[in-house]
């Protein structure tokens, strides 16, 4: 059949919203004429600097396993693309008569270049390219000051956030139409597609743990947060269906859901700050960054039993509990003087909830360079933070079974030694800069 017979199509692209459910733009799409082409492309220049078995693309891929098994059920199939989106997309536009494409807003900067470049290459086509606000409550420009500017302190832009939501902003989008273009195409696997299974594993959300969450959330040994970084972060629950289960109950885990829209407008507004401080009074900093000394933070092998444990339980299972999060991170920035950006990489190649926005943002936060940041003269003492929040050593005994024998190497550097010596540094670097 000629190009000239065909129909015309919808293409709806999968993103960083693996679901059917409350989908703004799959409920848009699938209103209309048009039939719906639904896809997913794993983007070259993404997955090519990963490996082969990270464990965040196999939790993609599970998820569009299950996307494509419940696409079968409306009578059409997932089709799943490797390689740059605008050439998959120029691909598809020759097999179909494509009408328009939709998918939801990503906000991080490679992201919004890369749509850019599409948007303009299928305008030019007479093709639409329409894309819809999902992943959050409120887009980069929506909380801000009286004055139109961007808030840079979170507490301000939290009260905004508050007073500016309504309850109609959660109401579920329905997709409950099943004009989908009929197909039955076979799903890759995962050797097709050229990766390898991890074996690590994501867990699913605990919405109970929510139940308690405000007073056990800084106890790592209990083990009572969310675990719905990764959820959020590829979109298989949508932000309003969690606020819709808060029900307005749990107002400490909400501020953690305001923090990440927060950090979001930051990158958004301050673009700067993915490779530079966000205040740049902190750039005379005379960062050490010692190589090996940076190599014992990545194993856990520091002689400090909470920075170690922390570390450990990243790299063996992805996840980091957040309390232990700011003490590592303080630690390498702090005790070691190394560049934030190191730690900040080597988090995002390992984090399964990595966003660029939060990382950036927490690690600026940690290290006292970045906006609304702890002050540079706060200096974590991981034994007293031991001490307050894994008193009976449960957490670290377990992610460091050598601890009490005489296996477990001495602290690599003596806190006061390293407070001390970062105090003077810090003050050092900003006295350069105000010179």
């Amino acid at each position: 059949m000629n190009a000239e017979m065909k129909s015309e199509v919808k293409v709806f692209w999968f993103r960083r919203d693996l679901r059917l459910e409350d989908n703004v733009a799959l409920s848009k799409a699938l209103k209309g004429e048009q039939a719906v082409l639904p896809i997913f492309i794993f983007d070259q220049d993404i997955v090519d600097e990963l490996p082969k078995d990270d464990a965040r693309i196999t939790f993609i891929y599970q998820c569009l396993k299950k996307l494509n098994q419940s696409l079968g059920n409306k009578g059409t199939s997932l089709s799943v693309y490797k390689g740059r989106p605008l050439e998959v997309l120029s691909q598809i536009c020759l097999e179909f008569k494509v009408h328009s494409v939709y998918a939801n807003r990503d906000y991080e900067p490679y992201a919004v270049d890369r749509d850019n470049g599409i948007k303009d290459f299928l305008q030019a086509q007479g093709i639409g390219f329409l894309t819809f606000k999902d992943q959050v409550i409120f887009e980069m420009d929506e909380v801000t000051k009286n004055d139109g500017k961007p808030y840079t302190i979170y507490t301000p832009f939290k009260n905004k956030w508050l007073a500016h939501f309504k309850e109609e902003m959660i109401l579920e989008r329905t997709t409950d139409q099943s004009n989908y273009v009929p197909s039955s195409s076979a799903f890759p696997s995962m050797e097709e597609l050229g990766f390898s299974p991890s074996t690590i594993t994501v867990r699913d959300f605990d919405l109970g743990s929510l139940d308690h969450y405000s007073q056990n959330r800084d106890i790592p040994a209990k083990d009572a947060t969310s675990y719905l970084g990764p959820h959020l972060r590829f979109g298989t629950l949508s932000i309003r269906t969690i606020i819709r289960r808060l029900n307005g109950e749990h107002p400490v885990f909400l501020s953690e859901l305001i923090w990440r829209e927060f950090f979001m407008q930051i990158l958004h507004h301050f673009p700067k700050v993915v490779h530079e401080n966000f205040h740049r009074k902190y750039d005379g900093i005379s960062w050490r960054n010692d190589e090996a000394e940076f190599a014992s933070w990545c194993q856990g092998d520091t002689g400090y039993p909470m920075v170690d444990a922390g570390m450990r339980q990243l790299n063996q299972t992805g996840y980091m509990h957040n309390r232990v999060r700011m003490v590592t991170a303080s630690f390498l920035c702090k005790h070691l003087l190394i560049d934030w950006r190191w730690g900040e990489a080597y988090f995002a190649g390992r984090l399964l909830d990595y966003e660029l926005s939060s990382n950036n943002g927490n690690w600026q936060w940690a290290a006292g360079t970045g906006c609304d940041a702890a002050p540079y003269f706060r200096v974590f003492n991981p034994t007293s933070q031991l001490e307050r929040f894994d008193k009976k050593m449960e957490y670290v005994k377990r992610w460091v079974p050598e601890l009490l024998t005489q296996n477990y190497r001495k602290p690599m550097v003596d806190h006061k030694m390293a407070r001390d010596r970062a105090l003077k540094v810090y003050k050092e670097g900003i006295s350069k800069m105000q010179a």
